[in-house]
């Protein structure tokens, strides 16, 4: 099925204009819950209950305000809010091309393909072809839902896609983090980590291999619920607690390298089981010598 379009754009700079069409390029999937009533199982209602006059306020009584301190609010009306909002408009401003290895994906929020529009196509393919040439992404602003949003425009597959990205204070530097002491590590520790890395690498990431186990299990599990099934909990396996770091890479190399040997044909078991003692043989229980335990079951269903 063809993608629908989600609205129209211009992408503009210096006296280019490049009428484009935006996609959705990604959603999230999830488990959506509502809140019972324990007594019944109907659905509950929330509701605005004011602490001071002890008493539900309907959403038409409400308005708008802002915490400038504790407990203590500045009313902002619709009026305020146009007053600042920026202009609503479907161009998407390039401001600067900076080198793609220079961007930073943290900063990265969401995501739209950008296709041409009407009368658009041939200038769209020349600017992509040209960023994907110099390796250069765009950046921008693109006017949405009263704001300036922050945008970065990228070559993808002899397209376009639209980033659009954080503000710098709007992203907490990573040196907020206490800063790890300093460690020295042996070169047969640095090896065997290096050597770990090399036997789990392909040849590229492929996302279509990965799926969401845990939505798939937790939907497994609403189905036996709603079919009236006994839901049993499986054991929680211990995991043991390794130190040494050497120790753990060891073990994980190990465990790795084990893995295609584990999985070989069970051809070399034959021998070791047709010279199995005759007297192991005899202590093995028979289907033959099971059949009296069934008897006495098959009386009692008689009877009944």
């Amino acid at each position: 099925m063809a993608a629908r379009s989600t609205g129209t754009g211009t992408i503009s700079f210096g006296l280019v204009s490049i009428p484009v069409k935006m996609y959705t390029a990604t959603s999230s999937h999830g488990v959506g819950f509502h809140m019972l009533h324990k007594k019944c199982g109907t659905r509950v209602k929330q509701q605005l209950l004011c602490p001071y006059d002890r008493e539900v306020v309907e959403r038409s009584d409400t308005m708008r305000g802002f915490e400038y301190a504790r407990e203590q609010y500045v009313e902002v009306t619709d009026e305020d809010l146009d007053a600042v909002r920026a202009e609503r408009t479907d161009r998407i401003d390039i401001v600067e091309f900076v080198p793609a290895e220079t961007v930073d994906l943290l900063y990265v929020d969401k995501t739209n393909y950008l296709g041409p529009d009407k009368g658009g196509a041939r200038a769209y393919k020349l600017l992509a072809g040209a960023m994907e040439r110099t390796k250069k992404f765009a950046v921008g602003r693109y006017g949405v839902r009263g704001k300036d949003q922050l945008v970065l425009l990228r070559p993808y597959k002899g397209g376009l896609l639209m980033h659009q990205v954080y503000y710098a204070d709007e992203v907490r530097p990573f040196e907020e983090l206490a800063s790890p002491a300093k460690v020295d590590f042996r070169p047969q520790e640095e090896d065997l980590a290096d050597r770990l890395i090399g036997e789990l690498s392909t040849d590229a990431f492929h996302p279509e291999n990965y799926h969401d186990e845990y939505q798939e299990r937790l939907m497994g599990l609403i189905e036996k619920k709603a079919a009236g099934q006994e839901i049993s909990l499986p054991p929680a396996e211990p995991q043991a607690q390794i130190i040494d770091l050497f120790e753990a890479l060891k073990q994980s190399l190990s465990a790795k390298q084990k893995a295609p040997a584990a999985a070989a044909p069970k051809e070399a078991e034959q021998p070791a089981a047709e010279e199995a003692p005759a007297e192991e043989e005899r202590a093995r229980p028979s289907v033959k010598k099971a059949a009296p335990r069934r008897a006495p079951r098959e009386r009692v269903r008689k009877a009944g």
